[in-house]
Formats: C-alpha cells, structure tokens, sequence
C-alpha cells in the first residue's frame, strides 16, 4: 500500500549505489557495483599493480563499515532545557557525535555552509571516542550512564585508534557539507601529518586549501623539556574548491597605513605592486618600451597581469610606474580608496594580537559562567575570522560536532549581532563526565553538555542586554537577534524493535507474547513530540522547521513546516470522516500510525482518498 518508515537512519550504502546506478546504469548488474567497469568508463584499467600508494592502518575497512551502518537511534525534543525552543533556528544535540551524523543525513544533506571542529588531540590518556563497531548505541548508553571503560594508559599513543576515530565522522561529515561549503579542523602536532592524509582522502586533495599556523600561547612554558610548543594548526579543506571563494578580511589601519602619497595624485594615497605573474599566459607575454627606451621582458617563466590592452589602458590613466628615473620594470598603482571595499587576501599565520589565544578564550569562558579549568576552549575572535573566511551569507548553516565549551555557538550569535545576519549553528557534543574534583563538578555541571548550555544562554543573554534600544545597522532597521536554540538527546528509536531470537521449540507462548508486543510498535515512555520529530528527521525535515498541533474532528495532529509540508497523526480510532478532514490541510504528505485507524476498512479508504488528492501516504 505504501512506503512504512523504520526506525533507522538513512542507508548510505543504497543511497550511493542507487546515485551511480543514475550516472552509471551499465555498471551496476543485479543490484552488485561491477567496479571494473566503473573504473574502465573513467579511464582507469585495471593493471594488477598492487604497489600504488595507499594510507592504510588497521581498522580502516571496519571503521568506512561503520559510517555506512544505519542508526538506530533518534534524537529527542529537549524543550526544558532550550531557549525559544518554538521560533529559534539554533540547534543543540547532546550525543555521540558519530551517531548524530548519520541521523542528521536526510534533513541536512548538502545543506551546511561551514563546518568547525575541534577535536580530541591524541595526548595518550583515556579515549572516551572508543567506537563500539557491533553497537554503537549501547556504547553511548555507557558513557552516559557514566560507566566509561578506562583505557590503557598507552592506548590513545597509537595513531589508528584515533585514526579509526576520526575516519568514519569526516566520511559522515563530508556528504552534509554543500559543494560551496568548507570545513576547518583544529589539530596539533601528534596528528597533522595523519590529518592531513586522511582529509586529502575523504576531500580529495585537490580540495586542500591551506593549513593554518595559530599562535596560541600568550606566553612561553619555561617548564618545556624541549620546546615551548606555542602553535597549533588548523587545516582548511573546500568540497568542491572550484565553487568556493573564499572570504576576504576588514581592512585594518595598519594595512591603509601601507599606502602614501609622495607625488600628490588628486586619486589619494596609494602602493604599487608586482605587474608580473606565475600564472602563465601567452597573450600577456610581451615586450614593454620603457620612458628611457630599454625593452622590459617578462622575468623569466612568468608573463605580465596584464593584456597588452589593458597594459596601455593604465598606462594612458597614469596607473604604471617605471621607477625614478623611467627605467625600471612596470609595477602597478593601486589606489586606497578603490580597495577599501575588497578586503585583504587571509595569510596562513594567525598571529594572536588578530584572533585571540588559548589564555582568551579561557578568560571569555570564565568571565560568563565564573569557571575555570575547561581544556583549552577556542577564542571567539578565532572562530569569528574562520567564519569570515568561510564566507558565509546571512541564512547559512555552521556545524560543530565536537563543540566542547560552545565557542561556535558563541561567535555565530555575536557576528550576526554585528552584521545583521541570521546565521544558524548546529552543535554536537558528547555528554562526557566532567571530573568530580574540578571546578566545573564543584558548580554543579554534571557533563560538558551542561556547561556548552550554559554558555549559550548567557552569552545571548548578554549580547541581547548589548543590543537593547538599538533598533537600526547602519541605515537598516536591525533585525531579531537570535539567541535561542532547541535542545535535543540522542537515544535508541521511539519505534521498537522486533526481537528476533530464535525461539526454543515449546515456548511458542514467547513467539505469541513478542507478536502482541509488536502490536502498538511506539515506545510507551515516548511522547507524541518524540514521535513527531523522529519522522521529522527520517522524512529529511529540517529540526528548526516548526511542529505545530492542530485538532481534526477532536483528534490531535500535527501540521509540519511552514504551509503544512507534513502532516502527522498518531491518534487512535481514526475514521475515513477524519482523513477526509485532514486532507484541508493540503500536505505534500500525511503520516499515520499503522495501528491508528479504527478498523482495516478505514485504513484502505485512506489510502484511495489520499490518492485522489495526491497526498503520499506514510505508515509507521
């Protein structure tokens, strides 16, 4: 009769094959990839040469499994601990992030802008990201119920267990980004060089765009045995580098201060530069007739910026400059006042006099929640310039999957209090128990996810207090600042699952009991709204989009989406006359209970009545 949902997540596995078999229909024979075909159609043949270079550690097949392995999980509604829970567009998940990936693959596929993480550096103590390959779920159930096996002391030493760690949720990560989209990761010096192989994999390494060296540390460590390590790096990989821009920086004085104006040109101050390029071109290879008549050739391998056209064009505007005495080689006036609205092109050093250091973003943490000793939280400023340098618009996703103490959340809240912009975060963190002998225990924050929380909120509160009476940007009415965010919990699916042990024979009443078990296949402790954002998440809605209840003959629905893109209906009894009434609501499609309808006939007549005003029809 129609499509049931499970309670599963998305099925990477079939979704790929079924996009090849789009592009490729001759490669793929009886539901089976016939990988020999597909890599003779794009040029490769196959040549038994089993020495090409290869980044391999032990692992890797399993953890790709891994990523690819549907989630039995679901994320729950969290309206207590949110702010605004009903209008914000701000996301807050607390669960393990792997998990959470893969759940957030139907509704956000291809849809974030930016992705920041930060994740754990391999230092050799005990590694709370130890995946459970056979079942994930139970893994996290254990870290949440603050059982959390202690590894081995030299365990986290061994790249592979990061490796395998890390491998699975880039995979994940990379099918949410959009083909304009960029992701920026935070390593130090243990894992770079692995980082670095493993996203040229996952990215592709035409997609490597730089790899930045942040000064984090205010002040030398006179305790170093060796060196005072004061940098880490953050790595820079596109999607798809030739849809991304990338942003460009404000102008600050010390650049303008760069520009003078010693032969007094009405055009104002201005700095000449190189006419000459790497980039090599035929057409701008040509000979320029110097003032004192010498003939000026390209330097060698490299051609001119300019077309000869173009070249007499400045020439004739009094843009080129041949040194004092008019015979030096070309350089270029550029004028100040016709850069200001450019920006300045991001430089791989980020000195923190520009950004902020670990110390700042230590001292931002403690001044807002009065706290100390969280493990090295990022600066605003640091994540604010890599959001610049995402160039991002004002309606794009950011996401964070390892958002520790919310510095994500923070920034994004704070750049769009300074532009206008209504960009939105979504943050993912692991509930890790927080040390019964640190500060963050002795205040009463019983995990991380506590203490990210409890960030966000007086962080909005504060910059909201900052913009109160301010009612214009510039010329511009200043928009709502959202502060909010929906709080959500990862846990096992609202939909039970059939238990499929077999049965000994003479316990035909444990088959019988299961079978009656199976007859309301929701959860008893879940509540509609569990149920309602499941579907959500399964159906690819968005989690921000709005879940409202309306009534239909006296029984409880619930209109999904701005004009009711979904409408949902777990009540019990439901009649023909019910559909019927439903149907003015106008979805693109309508879900139902299996076990709602009052009886089978009304069940079939739902389905002929959908039909006929084509609304799809959906069955949990």
């Amino acid at each position: 009769m129609s499509n049931k949902l499970d309670g599963l997540s998305l099925d990477m596995e079939q979704t790929n094959l079924d996009r090849l078999r789009e592009i490729f229909p001759d490669c793929v024979s009886e539901g089976k990839l016939d990988i020999d075909k597909l890599l003779s159609l794009c040029g490769e043949y196959i040549d038994n040469d089993f020495e090409k270079y290869k980044f391999e550690w032990k692992g890797k097949a399993e953890s790709l499994r891994l990523a690819q392995q549907r989630s039995a999980g679901t994320l729950r509604p969290c309206p207590a601990e949110s702010v605004n829970f009903d209008s914000t567009g701000n996301i807050y998940i607390e669960g393990d992030n792997l998990e959470v990936l893969k759940l957030l693959q139907t509704a956000y596929y291809r849809k974030v802008k930016m992705i920041y993480i930060d994740p754990p550096y391999n230092t050799g103590n005990d590694f709370v990201y130890a995946d459970d390959f056979a079942d994930p779920l139970a893994r996290y159930r254990e870290v949440t119920a603050q059982t959390t096996r202690s590894n081995p002391e030299t365990m986290g030493r061994f790249h592979t267990n990061w490796l395998n760690m890390m491998y699975p949720r880039l995979r994940l990560a990379s099918t949410l980004l959009r083909d304009d989209g960029v992701i920026f990761i935070s390593i130090d010096d243990h894992e770079v060089s692995n980082l670095r192989k493993l996203c040229d994999e996952v990215f592709g390494e035409e997609n490597f765009i730089g790899q930045f060296i942040w000064q984090r540390a205010y002040s030398p460590k006179n305790d170093a045995k060796y060196i005072s390590n004061s940098h880490d790096y953050v790595l820079m990989y596109a999607k798809n580098a030739q849809e991304f821009q990338i942003g460009r920086l404000p102008r600050t004085e010390e650049a303008n201060a760069r520009y003078s104006n010693p032969d007094n040109d009405p055009r104002g101050p201005w700095k000449s530069s190189d006419m000459s390029v790497k980039t090599y071109s035929a057409a701008n290879d040509y000979p320029i007739t110097a003032p004192s008549g010498r003939v000026i050739e390209p330097p060698a391998g490299r051609c001119w910026s300019l077309s000869k056209n173009a070249f007499f064009e400045r020439l004739a505007d009094g843009r080129i400059l041949f040194g004092s005495d008019g015979d030096g080689v070309p350089r270029i006036k550029r004028f100040l006042n016709e850069l200001k609205h450019d920006g300045l092109v991001p430089q791989s050093i980020l000195f923190y006099k520009d950004v902020g250091h670990s110390q700042e973003g230590a001292q931002e943490l403690t001044k807002l929640i009065k706290m100390g000793g969280f493990d090295g939280p990022k600066p605003v400023r640091l994540m604010k310039h890599l959001i610049t340098l995402a160039r991002t618009s004002p309606d794009d996703i950011i996401l964070d999957f390892f958002s520790g103490s919310a510095t994500t959340a923070h920034a994004v809240m704070q750049l769009n209090a300074e532009d206008g912009g209504n960009r939105q975060f979504i943050l993912v963190q692991l509930p890790e128990v927080t040390d019964e002998k640190s500060e963050a225990a002795k205040a009463g924050y019983a995990n991380i996810c506590e203490i990210g929380k409890e960030r966000i909120r007086r962080a909005g509160a504060k910059l909201q207090a900052e913009q109160s009476g301010q009612i214009r940007l510039g010329e511009d009415e200043r928009p709502l600042l959202d502060t909010g965010f929906k709080v959500f919990k990862l846990d096992s699916s609202n939909l039970k699952a059939w238990n499929g042990t077999p049965v000994a024979a003479g316990e035909q009443m444990e088959l019988l009991n299961r079978m009656n078990a199976m007859i309301d296949n929701v959860k008893p402790d879940r509540s509609d709204m569990d149920m309602v954002y499941e579907i959500m998440l399964k159906m690819g809605c968005p989690l921000t989009w709005p879940a409202e209840m309306v009534e239909v003959n006296g029984k409880p629905a619930y209109a999904v989406g701005e004009g009711c893109m979904l409408l949902i209906c777990l009540a019990e009894a439901v009649t023909t006359e019910d559909v019927e009434a439903m149907c003015e609501y106008a979805p693109a499609k309508m879900i139902f209970a299996e076990g709602c309808f009052a009886d089978d006939t009304d069940l079939a007549n739902a389905h002929y009545i959908l039909r006929d005003h084509e609304i799809e029809l959906k069955l949990i």
